[in-house]
C-alpha cells in the first residue's frame, strides 16, 4: 500500500466519493441482509448461502477501505492552463522509437483513468516517465517486456 499523496482532479475524487458511498449505503446493507436470511436456512456449518455472503461482504469491505485510503491520500489538482512540460492533465504526443508509431496519452489521477481513450495515470510507469519532461526529450520506461523508449514530440493541455 502506497503512503505517498496521490493527484486527483475534483471530478476523480467525486466520482470515487460517490462509489465509496454507494458500497456503504446500498451494497453493504444489501449483503448484511443477505446474511441474516441465510442464518435463518439452518445450520450454518453447510449453508453455501451463508459463505458466499459472508465472503461477498469482506471483498465489499476490502474495496471500501482501499477507497477510504485512497480518498484520504488524494490531493485536488487543478487542470494546467499552459502546457510546456508533461504534467497533470496534459496531452503527451510521443514517438515510439523503436516501432516509430505515434501515439497519444492524456495524463490523469485516480478515477479519470480511461486506457480505451489513453487517458492513463499519472502513477503509471508511463505517466512517470513522462511527466517534468519537455517536447524533444526522450525518456525509458521499464515495462514487464524490456524498456519502451519513448520520444516527445508535442504537449498540450487536455
Amino acid at each position: 500500500m502506497s503512503t505517498g499523496r496521490i493527484p486527483m482532479s475534483k471530478e476523480g475524487y467525486n466520482k470515487k466519493k460517490a462509489l465509496l458511498d454507494k458500497y456503504k449505503n446500498e451494497d453493504m446493507p444489501r449483503i448484511a441482509e443477505q446474511i441474516a436470511q441465510a442464518r435463518g436456512y439452518g445450520d450454518l456449518s453447510e449453508n453455501a448461502e451463508f459463505d458466499a455472503a459472508v465472503e461477498a461482504q469482506g471483498m465489499l469491505q476490502a474495496r471500501i477501505n482501499d477507497l477510504q485510503n485512497e480518498l484520504g491520500q488524494a490531493y485536488i489538482v487543478e487542470r494546467p492552463t499552459s502546457a510546456d512540460r508533461a504534467a497533470y492533465g496534459t496531452k503527451v504526443r510521443v514517438l515510439d522509437l523503436e516501432l516509430n508509431e505515434e501515439e497519444d496519452f492524456v495524463l490523469v489521477g485516480p478515477g479519470e483513468e480511461d486506457y480505451d481513450q489513453n487517458k492513463i495515470l499519472i502513477t503509471s510507469p508511463i505517466g512517470q516517465g513522462l511527466v517534468g519532461k519537455q517536447i524533444g526529450e526522450e525518456v525509458e520506461v521499464p515495462i514487464p517486456r524490456g524498456v519502451l523508449k519513448l520520444k516527445i514530440i508535442e504537449i498540450s493541455v487536455a
